[in-house]
């Protein structure tokens, strides 16, 4: 699937590719993720970005991958305009910094199709994302962030949340002149596998705490049921 297709996320039946990863003809890396994720929903996960996870937090994200976390040009109430500037390994690599520049979906998705998604519950939470190398990734004039194209999309279920993750690894490459030799050295072949098990191990992580912090984080909005 090529970026320009992601609005086949917005159906929940299965795709071709639900969980694996695979070389585009213009040498970028797609790689996609499901994960379950019991009791946790679409408002809770775009909640968790808006939270904006510190290095404490982020290491309960993850801890073994994660090392760092700091956050810049943040809006109050939004995570769309942040930097998550990130330090984590990739299942075994060693610590790499990254700039993860959240952006809003509708630049991702066509925004009737995307209101229609949401209407019937195929989408309830959505994060977009460019991502670059590095604490200073190289920028569009628009200050677009030039990279990857990342998208986690949820849809709630009886049991919890289902968690579609993809990534286009490089997907602004192409278009800058650059051949496919450039994106596999960039994003070689093995990167794959290790963020495929990133990815599911860290939000697998998440699952078994997120909703107690969700209920602790807003029991002045929404006061906590005891469980007895």
């Amino acid at each position: 699937m090529r970026f320009s297709e992601c609005s086949r996320l917005l159906d929940p039946a299965p795709m071709p590719l639900e969980m694996g990863f695979e070389r585009l003809d213009d040498g970028v890396l797609h790689v996609a993720i499901r994960t379950d994720m019991p009791r946790c929903t679409g408002a809770m996960f775009e909640w968790w970005f808006g939270f904006r996870p510190g290095t404490r937090e982020y290491i309960w994200w993850h801890p073994t991958d994660h090392v760092a976390s700091e956050w810049a040009e943040t809006r109050e109430g939004t995570h769309v305009g942040s930097i998550h500037h990130a330090t984590e390994r990739f299942t075994g690599s060693e610590p790499e910094q990254l700039a993860i520049q959240f952006r809003d979906p509708d630049e991702f998705f066509e925004p009737e199709a995307l209101a229609a998604a949401r209407a019937a519950g195929a989408v309830t939470g959505l994060i977009c994302a460019h991502g670059g190398p590095g604490p200073e990734p190289k920028r569009k004039p628009d200050g677009s962030v030039i990279g990857t194209r990342l998208i986690h999309l949820c849809r709630d279920t009886p049991w919890g949340m289902a968690l579609r993750t993809h990534f286009f690894m490089g997907h602004d490459i192409p278009g800058m002149g650059a051949p496919r030799a450039v994106l596999e050295e960039m994003f070689p072949d093995d990167l794959a596998p290790r963020l495929l098990q990133h990815c599911y191990d860290e939000f697998s992580t998440l699952a078994r705490f997120l909703p107690s912090l969700y209920e602790a984080e807003r029991r002045d909005q929404v006061p906590p049921t005891p469980p007895w």
